[in-house]
């Protein structure tokens, strides 16, 4: 199963929007979208979920806050949770208000942290 090239594309558009310099870059079988050098935000195959899910780097003070929400599942494709990071199930990020709002955030923690 490949990630989700329309989500992917989604991404591409609204970082070309945002005054910031990015890369995508495929890893891990998905593709992660760099800013500052660092992982901000990217696509991922869950073989549990078996769908592409969005997995943002929002920091572990905003985790906690969105953490309860239905759409959001621990990042944890290594077996453990990864501390900082996010997974959202496709509902989460289906409008486009939705998207840029978990875009926003791994986006803001990201220059919070250079």
């Amino acid at each position: 199963m490949a990630f989700d090239e329309y989500l992917g594309e989604r991404i591409d558009r609204w970082f070309q929007q945002q005054n910031v310099d990015y890369f995508p870059k495929k890893m891990m079988g998905g593709l992660v979208f760099m800013v500052n050098s660092k992982m901000c935000c990217g696509i991922h195959i869950d073989k549990k979920y078996k769908d592409s899910l969005l997995m943002a780097k929002i920091g572990e003070e905003q985790y906690a806050k969105e953490i309860t929400k239905e759409v959001t599942l621990p990042m944890d494709f290594t077996g453990r949770p990864m501390k900082g990071f996010i997974y959202v199930t496709p509902e989460g990020f289906d409008l486009d208000n939705d998207l840029e709002y978990w875009l926003s955030a791994a986006l803001r923690f990201n220059l919070e942290q250079h």
